[in-house]
């Protein structure tokens, strides 16, 4: 009896634990997938911050990202993101767009 009991409690908690072992499994693309996200958000708001910084200073919204990188010391990494950076006038906050690759 009292090793019923106790083939009970071990395949209990092998099935909890295979339970879990799913679960994160299954659960790892979406967090991965959410972090990427976060990630490409905070490179496009690097961007327009540095983009803001450049219009206190010099008085109008930089041409182009390589100009950012150049002149504000911005660093991007272009094998990890597709950014679109898009100026349609120097009073004119640009367009950013980052996607993760």
């Amino acid at each position: 009896m009292e090793q019923r009991s106790w083939r009970k409690r071990i395949g209990l908690g092998l099935g909890v634990f295979a339970a879990l072992v799913c679960a994160l499994a299954l659960a790892a693309p979406t967090v991965g997938h959410m972090m990427r996200q976060q990630a490409a958000e905070s490179v496009r708001s690097a961007v327009l911050d540095a983009a803001l910084q450049c219009c206190a200073i010099e008085g109008s919204y930089p041409p182009s990202l390589a100009y950012l990188e150049e002149h504000y010391g911005l660093t991007v990494n272009r094998s990890d993101f597709a950014i679109t950076y898009e100026s349609y006038a120097a009073n004119v906050m640009p367009s950013v767009r980052v996607v993760p690759r």
